[in-house]
Protein backbone atom coordinates (compact mmCIF):
# COMPACT_ATOMS: atom_id res chain seq x y z
CA UNK A 1 0.00 0.00 0.00
CA UNK A 2 2.94 2.19 0.86
CA UNK A 3 4.39 1.56 -2.50
CA UNK A 4 1.32 2.45 -4.35
CA UNK A 5 1.02 5.97 -2.78
CA UNK A 6 4.75 7.08 -3.39
CA UNK A 7 3.66 5.83 -7.01
CA UNK A 8 0.51 8.19 -7.23
CA UNK A 9 2.31 11.31 -5.46
CA UNK A 10 5.05 10.98 -8.10
CA UNK A 11 2.60 11.25 -11.38
CA UNK A 12 0.59 13.72 -9.38
CA UNK A 13 3.64 15.98 -9.13
CA UNK A 14 5.11 15.14 -13.17
CA UNK A 15 1.38 15.96 -14.10
CA UNK A 16 1.58 20.20 -12.37
CA UNK A 17 4.75 20.12 -13.92
CA UNK A 18 3.77 19.95 -17.47
CA UNK A 19 1.46 22.52 -17.28
CA UNK A 20 -0.45 23.22 -21.17
CA UNK A 21 1.25 25.68 -23.49
CA UNK A 22 -1.92 28.02 -23.59
CA UNK A 23 -1.60 27.98 -19.78
CA UNK A 24 1.76 28.36 -19.39
CA UNK A 25 0.90 31.59 -22.34
CA UNK A 26 -1.87 33.10 -20.38
CA UNK A 27 0.06 32.80 -17.00
CA UNK A 28 2.95 34.67 -19.00
CA UNK A 29 0.49 36.94 -19.90
CA UNK A 30 -0.91 37.68 -16.57
CA UNK A 31 2.50 38.54 -15.67
CA UNK A 32 2.97 41.19 -17.67
CA UNK A 33 5.80 39.54 -20.30
CA UNK A 34 5.78 40.75 -23.45
CA UNK A 35 4.79 38.76 -26.29
CA UNK A 36 6.47 39.96 -30.01
CA UNK A 37 4.36 41.54 -32.24
CA UNK A 38 2.92 39.69 -35.66
CA UNK A 39 5.03 39.63 -38.43
CA UNK A 40 3.46 42.21 -41.25
CA UNK A 41 2.32 40.25 -43.69
CA UNK A 42 3.59 42.46 -47.08
CA UNK A 43 0.32 43.09 -49.67
CA UNK A 44 0.59 43.62 -53.25
CA UNK A 45 0.04 46.40 -54.75
CA UNK A 46 -3.29 47.04 -56.74
CA UNK A 47 -2.29 47.62 -60.45
CA UNK A 48 -3.71 50.83 -61.76
CA UNK A 49 -5.99 50.69 -64.59
CA UNK A 50 -4.24 52.07 -67.71
CA UNK A 51 -6.15 54.81 -69.10
CA UNK A 52 -7.25 55.03 -72.78
CA UNK A 53 -7.05 57.93 -74.67
CA UNK A 54 -10.31 59.39 -75.03
CA UNK A 55 -12.21 59.47 -78.99
CA UNK A 56 -10.91 62.86 -80.45
CA UNK A 57 -14.51 63.38 -81.38
CA UNK A 58 -15.72 63.19 -78.39
CA UNK A 59 -14.17 65.47 -77.14
CA UNK A 60 -14.98 67.87 -79.84
CA UNK A 61 -18.49 67.18 -78.72
CA UNK A 62 -17.97 67.84 -75.46
CA UNK A 63 -15.74 71.11 -75.68
CA UNK A 64 -17.22 72.49 -78.99
CA UNK A 65 -20.21 71.56 -80.21
CA UNK A 66 -22.37 70.79 -77.18
CA UNK A 67 -22.21 74.40 -76.41
CA UNK A 68 -23.07 75.69 -80.00
CA UNK A 69 -25.98 73.44 -80.09
CA UNK A 70 -27.28 75.13 -76.83
CA UNK A 71 -26.70 78.37 -78.63
CA UNK A 72 -27.97 77.68 -81.81
CA UNK A 73 -30.97 75.18 -80.86
CA UNK A 74 -31.68 77.64 -77.82
CA UNK A 75 -31.28 75.16 -74.77
CA UNK A 76 -30.49 75.78 -71.24
CA UNK A 77 -30.21 72.50 -69.88
CA UNK A 78 -26.93 70.79 -70.64
CA UNK A 79 -28.36 67.43 -70.42
CA UNK A 80 -31.00 68.58 -72.67
CA UNK A 81 -28.67 68.64 -75.31
CA UNK A 82 -28.90 66.32 -78.57
CA UNK A 83 -25.79 63.40 -78.30
CA UNK A 84 -25.35 60.22 -79.71
CA UNK A 85 -26.43 57.10 -78.32
CA UNK A 86 -25.04 54.33 -80.60
CA UNK A 87 -24.27 53.06 -83.69
CA UNK A 88 -25.28 49.96 -85.39
CA UNK A 89 -23.57 48.60 -88.50
CA UNK A 90 -25.56 45.79 -90.55
CA UNK A 91 -24.61 43.42 -93.15
CA UNK A 92 -27.55 41.04 -94.90
CA UNK A 93 -25.93 38.57 -97.32
CA UNK A 94 -28.45 36.39 -98.92
CA UNK A 95 -25.95 34.14 -99.76
CA UNK A 96 -25.82 32.84 -96.77
CA UNK A 97 -28.54 30.74 -97.45
CA UNK A 98 -26.25 28.36 -99.40
CA UNK A 99 -22.77 29.43 -98.07
CA UNK A 100 -22.61 29.72 -94.40
CA UNK A 101 -18.72 30.57 -94.60
CA UNK A 102 -19.48 33.65 -96.08
CA UNK A 103 -20.50 34.80 -92.56
CA UNK A 104 -17.26 34.08 -91.10
CA UNK A 105 -15.53 36.01 -93.59
CA UNK A 106 -18.05 39.26 -93.21
CA UNK A 107 -17.81 38.63 -89.26
CA UNK A 108 -14.20 39.02 -89.62
CA UNK A 109 -14.14 41.97 -92.13
CA UNK A 110 -16.62 43.88 -89.57
CA UNK A 111 -14.47 43.37 -86.62
CA UNK A 112 -11.90 44.73 -88.38
CA UNK A 113 -13.71 48.17 -89.48
CA UNK A 114 -15.32 48.92 -86.03
CA UNK A 115 -12.99 47.55 -84.13
CA UNK A 116 -15.35 44.81 -82.04
CA UNK A 117 -16.66 41.32 -82.82
CA UNK A 118 -19.56 41.30 -84.69
CA UNK A 119 -22.49 38.52 -84.41
CA UNK A 120 -24.39 36.87 -86.26
CA UNK A 121 -28.35 37.58 -87.04
CA UNK A 122 -30.69 34.76 -87.87
CA UNK A 123 -34.66 35.33 -89.67
CA UNK A 124 -37.40 35.37 -86.94
CA UNK A 125 -39.54 33.88 -88.97
CA UNK A 126 -39.89 31.12 -92.44
CA UNK A 127 -40.68 32.81 -95.92
CA UNK A 128 -41.07 30.26 -98.00
CA UNK A 129 -40.59 32.43 -101.39
CA UNK A 130 -37.28 33.73 -100.02
CA UNK A 131 -36.61 29.86 -98.96
CA UNK A 132 -36.04 31.48 -95.63
CA UNK A 133 -36.38 29.15 -92.79
CA UNK A 134 -36.72 30.14 -89.04
CA UNK A 135 -33.47 30.52 -87.16
CA UNK A 136 -31.39 30.64 -90.32
CA UNK A 137 -28.24 32.51 -90.06
CA UNK A 138 -29.05 35.96 -92.90
CA UNK A 139 -26.20 38.39 -92.01
CA UNK A 140 -24.24 39.61 -89.25
CA UNK A 141 -23.98 43.08 -87.24
CA UNK A 142 -22.21 45.00 -84.23
CA UNK A 143 -23.84 47.65 -81.79
CA UNK A 144 -20.77 50.46 -81.34
CA UNK A 145 -21.33 52.79 -77.99
CA UNK A 146 -19.56 55.58 -76.18
CA UNK A 147 -15.44 55.91 -77.34
CA UNK A 148 -15.69 53.34 -80.51
CA UNK A 149 -18.90 54.80 -81.49
CA UNK A 150 -17.17 58.10 -81.87
CA UNK A 151 -13.96 56.98 -83.50
CA UNK A 152 -16.34 54.62 -86.19
CA UNK A 153 -17.99 58.14 -86.88
CA UNK A 154 -14.59 59.55 -87.25
CA UNK A 155 -12.98 57.21 -89.43
CA UNK A 156 -16.51 57.38 -91.63
CA UNK A 157 -17.04 60.85 -92.12
CA UNK A 158 -13.34 61.88 -92.44
CA UNK A 159 -11.44 59.28 -94.05
CA UNK A 160 -14.46 56.27 -95.44
CA UNK A 161 -16.65 58.44 -97.01
CA UNK A 162 -14.34 60.36 -99.61
CA UNK A 163 -13.22 57.55 -100.64
CA UNK A 164 -16.62 56.89 -102.71
CA UNK A 165 -16.20 57.45 -106.15
CA UNK A 166 -17.80 60.51 -107.40
CA UNK A 167 -19.24 61.54 -103.77
CA UNK A 168 -21.32 64.37 -103.08
CA UNK A 169 -22.03 64.15 -99.79
CA UNK A 170 -25.32 61.95 -98.21
CA UNK A 171 -28.45 62.37 -98.30
CA UNK A 172 -30.62 64.94 -95.04
CA UNK A 173 -33.54 63.07 -96.37
CA UNK A 174 -33.12 59.29 -94.06
CA UNK A 175 -34.22 60.58 -90.50
CA UNK A 176 -37.13 58.57 -88.95
CA UNK A 177 -38.98 61.29 -87.12
CA UNK A 178 -37.33 61.25 -84.12
CA UNK A 179 -33.68 62.00 -84.97
CA UNK A 180 -31.84 58.87 -86.18
CA UNK A 181 -30.58 58.27 -88.91
CA UNK A 182 -29.53 55.45 -91.63
CA UNK A 183 -27.11 55.61 -94.20
CA UNK A 184 -26.79 52.82 -96.73
CA UNK A 185 -22.97 52.00 -98.14
CA UNK A 186 -22.75 49.88 -101.21
CA UNK A 187 -19.40 48.80 -101.22
CA UNK A 188 -17.54 47.86 -97.92
CA UNK A 189 -14.14 47.86 -99.01
CA UNK A 190 -13.98 51.87 -98.62
CA UNK A 191 -12.29 51.13 -95.46
CA UNK A 192 -8.68 51.11 -94.89
CA UNK A 193 -8.70 48.97 -92.16
CA UNK A 194 -9.29 46.27 -95.07
CA UNK A 195 -6.84 44.18 -97.02
CA UNK A 196 -8.54 44.66 -100.70
CA UNK A 197 -6.15 41.13 -101.95
CA UNK A 198 -8.17 38.97 -99.02
CA UNK A 199 -11.72 39.81 -99.57
CA UNK A 200 -13.67 37.87 -102.35
CA UNK A 201 -16.92 39.47 -102.59
CA UNK A 202 -17.74 43.26 -101.69
CA UNK A 203 -20.60 43.60 -99.33
CA UNK A 204 -22.81 46.11 -98.41
CA UNK A 205 -23.70 47.50 -95.06
CA UNK A 206 -26.45 49.95 -93.84
CA UNK A 207 -25.25 52.18 -90.65
CA UNK A 208 -28.32 53.23 -88.40
CA UNK A 209 -27.45 56.20 -85.84
CA UNK A 210 -29.25 56.69 -82.72
CA UNK A 211 -29.41 60.03 -80.67
CA UNK A 212 -31.23 61.43 -78.29
CA UNK A 213 -32.32 64.17 -80.42
CA UNK A 214 -36.42 65.34 -79.99
CA UNK A 215 -36.55 65.95 -83.64
CA UNK A 216 -35.46 65.72 -87.38
CA UNK A 217 -34.40 68.95 -87.06
CA UNK A 218 -31.66 68.38 -84.31
CA UNK A 219 -30.67 65.30 -85.05
CA UNK A 220 -29.48 67.27 -88.77
CA UNK A 221 -27.99 69.97 -86.66
CA UNK A 222 -26.55 67.48 -84.17
CA UNK A 223 -24.76 65.10 -87.18
CA UNK A 224 -23.82 68.18 -89.50
CA UNK A 225 -21.69 70.12 -86.45
CA UNK A 226 -19.82 66.02 -85.88
CA UNK A 227 -19.14 66.61 -89.83
CA UNK A 228 -21.92 64.53 -91.38
CA UNK A 229 -20.75 65.75 -95.02
CA UNK A 230 -24.57 66.42 -96.23
CA UNK A 231 -25.88 67.43 -99.86
CA UNK A 232 -25.05 71.27 -100.18
CA UNK A 233 -24.75 71.35 -96.45
CA UNK A 234 -23.82 74.71 -95.69
CA UNK A 235 -21.04 76.13 -93.21
CA UNK A 236 -23.42 78.45 -91.27
CA UNK A 237 -23.61 76.59 -87.89
CA UNK A 238 -20.73 74.40 -88.56
CA UNK A 239 -18.44 73.56 -85.80
CA UNK A 240 -15.12 72.37 -88.08
CA UNK A 241 -11.96 70.64 -86.56
CA UNK A 242 -9.22 72.59 -85.74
Amino acid sequence: MADDDRKRGEQGRGKRSQAPEGAQGRGARARGAKTPPPAETATPEAAEPEVGVPARLRLRYENEIAPALMRELKIENRMRVPRLVKVVINMALSEARENVKILDAAVDELGQITGQKAVITRARKAISNFKLREGMPIGVMVTLRRDRMYEFLDRLMNIALPRVRDFRGVSDKAFDGRGNYSLGLREHTIFPELNLDKIERVKGMTISITTTAQSDFEGLMLLRMLGMPFRGAGSEGVVRAA
